[in-house]
């Protein structure tokens, strides 16, 4: 969950630089490391998704904490279509080593700071709701349980 935030947004600060830098090939070479930290958060932000999406799945919560975790989902998901599409984007539509246009920032930072969003409604799933937690919990008094009884 972690991966995505921080790929995502190095990628967003070394695209904004690469546009930015006078020099081409200082800035064709931030390009090219922004478009993979771009390609690899995107790649990280599936993969957390979908982990997320199995995880609600056997969730039994009641209807503030049902309605958090929709609304961080639905970020999730928005926000991991966009990151998609802007892999693509840049990733096969555009050279790695060329500045960024204006249009394509714009619409990176927006990704980014939807992301962040997402992020910050994760962790009030997690913090405020115990979203997670219990279940963990709950497993480990399990395991511990299992264990007391074949020490015994």
């Amino acid at each position: 969950m972690h991966f995505p935030l921080a790929l995502i947004s190095v990628a967003a600060i070394l695209f904004m630089a690469a546009r930015l830098m006078r020099g081409e090939a200082m800035a064709a070479n931030l390009a090219i490391v922004a478009t993979w930290n771009l390609c690899l958060g995107t790649v990280a932000a599936v993969f957390a998704l979908a982990t997320g999406l199995g995880a609600v799945l056997d969730l039994d919560v009641g209807a503030e904490v049902h309605q958090a975790i929709s609304l961080h989902m639905k970020w999730a998901m928005f926000t991991t279509l966009a990151l998609v599409l802007l892999a693509v984007w840049r990733g096969a539509g555009t050279a790695q080593a060329s500045r960024p246009s204006w249009a394509f920032l714009i619409v990176m930072l927006a990704a980014a700071l939807a992301l962040i969003v997402t992020g910050y409604r994760g962790g009030e799933n997690v913090y405020q709701y115990g979203v997670g937690v219990k279940k963990i919990a709950a497993v480990a008094a399990l395991h511990c349980a299992t264990r007391s009884t074949y020490a015994a």
